[in-house]
């Protein structure tokens, strides 16, 4: 084929009409996370949540076109960049999936301070570079841990994690009777023993997974009211997480987080461990400054402690440490032809 032609694919633009949307794509242990770096009108709000709100009302078409088929695919994770609504904090951050917008996302704040600083959005400074977050659920301490201007790795300071109901029981169609726990890590998760629920944590377990974690959502979502200390808008079910045996010697336990829509975080889940970690501490099977590791569903894990206990409205709550690795996979423009009558796309679940 001649050069020439090829020269003629890399220099097309697109017509006016089209609308172009930037970004770019990383993970963290597996879990995807698209980040928006151009395109997107300006969200408006004073806080997070507010702009979050913006979001879901007005520009929800944004979240679709880039999350779902045939730009994504139903386990998409997305991150949109907005200024700062704290002093301490350097940049904002408000997540998306394929089921609209969670509070706060570990794997996300682990790729996203991978990207800004290796893409010199914030400048890298050795040996650590401190990256502070404002998140829907409060502001997040990040620490890059700097090698050869390379991130080799990333740990956060999560929000207040805390329990707020253990030994529950839920009725669940097709299912009988489950045990489960309900906690906090930045996002409300039920937590349920997996061989108790007789499902497996390996990848040919993934439809069951879905199947199951779901069914369980939907049953607690219906019995269990959540309560967060401060902020209504957090007051959800953000998925189930599946609690097992390590297949790695070098981790203590596997877990499997389904979320949103049936998504399956690839990720052991940085506000799921968080929330594990309270759980933990509740029932005295760790101290503070004591690490466990937590595995994913493809053998990825994260490294988790608590740095301390504190007092969160009425709940006794951890404040928990959780460090990853993230790489960057693609930069990307994404266009949407106002001709195309599937521009903001479509899902299969």
């Amino acid at each position: 084929m001649p050069e020439d032609n090829l020269l003629k694919l890399a220099s097309w633009h697109p017509s006016s009409e089209s609308m172009q949307v930037t970004t770019i794509d990383a993970h963290t242990g597996g879990e995807p996370l698209r980040i928006i770096t151009g395109g997107l009108p300006p969200l408006e709000g004073s806080t997070i949540l507010e702009m979050r709100r913006f979001m879901k009302t007005h520009l929800d078409q944004y979240r679709k076109a880039l999350m779902w088929e045939p730009r994504g695919h139903a386990d998409m994770y997305g991150c949109i960049i907005t200024p700062p609504v704290t002093e301490e904090a350097d940049f904002g951050v408000l997540f998306l999936h394929n089921e609209g917008y969670s509070t706060m996302c570990g794997h996300g704040i682990i790729a996203v301070t991978k990207v800004v600083l290796e893409c010199g959005m914030i400048p890298i400074k050795h040996p650590i570079t401190q990256v502070n977050i404002d998140s829907p659920a409060g502001l997040i301490r990040a620490t890059a841990n700097i090698k050869n201007t390379k991130v080799e790795s990333v740990s956060f300071i999560n929000v207040p994690s805390f329990v707020q109901a253990l030994d529950q029981v839920v009725e669940v169609p097709g299912l009988g009777k489950i045990n489960y726990d309900i906690a906090y890590g930045g996002a409300f998760y039920a937590y349920v023993n997996a061989r108790k629920a007789g499902v497996g944590l390996l990848p040919k377990d993934h439809d069951e997974l879905i199947k199951k974690g779901m069914a369980i959502k939907r049953a607690v979502m219906e019995q269990f009211i959540f309560k967060h200390p401060f902020e209504p808008d957090l007051n959800f079910l953000y998925g189930t997480i599946f609690i097992g045996d390590a297949t790695s010697s070098q981790a203590n336990s596997r877990n499997v987080c389904i979320f949103a829509e049936g998504e399956v975080d690839r990720s052991p889940t940085g506000t799921g461990v968080s929330g594990r970690l309270a759980l933990h501490y509740a029932r005295g099977d760790i101290k503070i400054g004591e690490p466990i590791v937590i595995e994913s569903i493809v053998g990825s894990s994260f490294k988790c402690s608590i740095n301390e206990v504190t007092q969160f409205g009425p709940y006794k709550a951890v404040i928990p440490k959780v460090e990853g690795k993230a790489y960057i996979t693609g930069k990307h423009t994404f266009i949407m032809d106002p001709e195309d009558p599937l521009r903001e796309g479509f899902i299969f679940r």
